[in-house]
């Protein structure tokens, strides 16, 4: 039976990177055609057999890559796929690469297959605590180290975009000599292509992190990230700090007072490093302040919404100790 491979993850780049690995490794075994399928909306299933199954004129080794952007195959496909990895043919290696995939596709019987009858490789999400040493690890692919500033400016200035990360490194590679980099190399050689997610903005206030939140903040606004979602995001979590406290003064233990908030996962491990920071009369004030906001985005109030934004997101970030 033949080879059976699964690459899926948020990351595009490391997926992307996996998968040219897979195919690199095949081809030096002999496996020289490639068969490329892009399962998209509309697709027909029954290529997947027909080109497995194809004779080609030149070799009998073959790679089936089969690509499917959104990691759903509906019935047809989810049929096809079980039936086609209990039987690809000896000559045949097959590469599925998928996207990050939900709780319902993982425990799916399509996957469920693949897993079974296949290698399957998650790539891991590169995030912000892990990129620096992301950054000098591809730096040194290239022989080149860098200044600690000079790192952080850098990982500033592509935070949250991968492949422009990539992108940026190769680029100092040819750029640059082999060696030390210096802050002063960076700055003029690398351009800012951070982006930013809202999402950010709760590890942030937790982390008592201003610098961090004032620069999302800034850069929500400067890609035009609709105000409605900041709004929320800082809303919530002015909400859950609120709740906690309450409970915790009603004479709660933090675990429990976290539970009824309903803050979970990291927010649950942050917030008992800042919930003792900040007032129970600052958090009401901060979420009177949000319903103000509100109305000012809708229009119903004059003021600079940004602006008011930022300062209810400081308001509710205690600095970091």
């Amino acid at each position: 039976m033949g080879d059976l491979y699964i690459v899926h993850g948020d990351e595009l780049l490391l997926v992307l990177e996996a998968a040219d690995l897979i195919r690199r490794a095949a081809k030096h075994k002999g496996f020289e055609d490639r068969i490329i399928l892009v399962a998209e909306s509309r697709f027909d299933w029954s290529k997947l057999k027909e080109h497995s199954q194809s004779i080609s004129l030149f070799s009998n080794n073959k790679v089936v890559d089969l690509r499917m952007p959104t990691g759903k195959p509906g019935k047809p496909g989810s049929e096809a796929l079980q039936a086609y990895v209990k039987n690809i043919p000896e000559n045949t290696i097959t590469l599925i690469t998928l996207p990050g995939l939900d709780r319902n596709t993982r425990t799916s019987k399509w996957f469920a297959a693949l897993e079974k009858y296949g290698i399957s490789i998650e790539v891991k999400k590169v995030y912000r605590e892990n990129l620096h040493r992301w950054i000098t690890d591809r730096l040194k692919l290239q022989n080149q180290t860098i200044d600690q500033d000079a790192l952080r400016l850098l990982a500033a200035r592509v935070e949250g975009n991968l492949i422009a990360a990539h992108q940026e490194i190769l680029k100092l590679g040819l750029l640059l000599p082999e060696g030390h980099l210096s802050i002063e190399n960076i700055k003029k050689a690398v351009v800012d292509v951070a982006r930013f997610d809202p999402f950010d903005l709760g590890p942030a206030i937790l982390k008592g992190n201003r610098n961090l939140l004032i620069r999302t903040l800034r850069g929500l606004e400067k890609e035009n990230v609709a105000p409605p979602l900041v709004l929320w995001m800082l809303a919530e979590e002015a909400k859950v700090l609120l709740r906690v406290k309450t409970a915790i003064n009603e004479g709660l233990d933090m675990r429990s007072a976290c539970a009824g908030a309903g803050a979970w996962g990291l927010r649950q491990k942050l917030i008992p490093n800042v919930v003792h920071q900040i007032t129970s009369e600052k958090l009401r004030n901060a979420v009177i302040q949000a319903s103000e906001i509100d109305r000012q985005i809708k229009g119903i109030a004059t003021g600079n919404a940004w602006a008011n934004l930022l300062e209810l997101a400081l308001s509710i970030t205690p600095a970091r100790t």
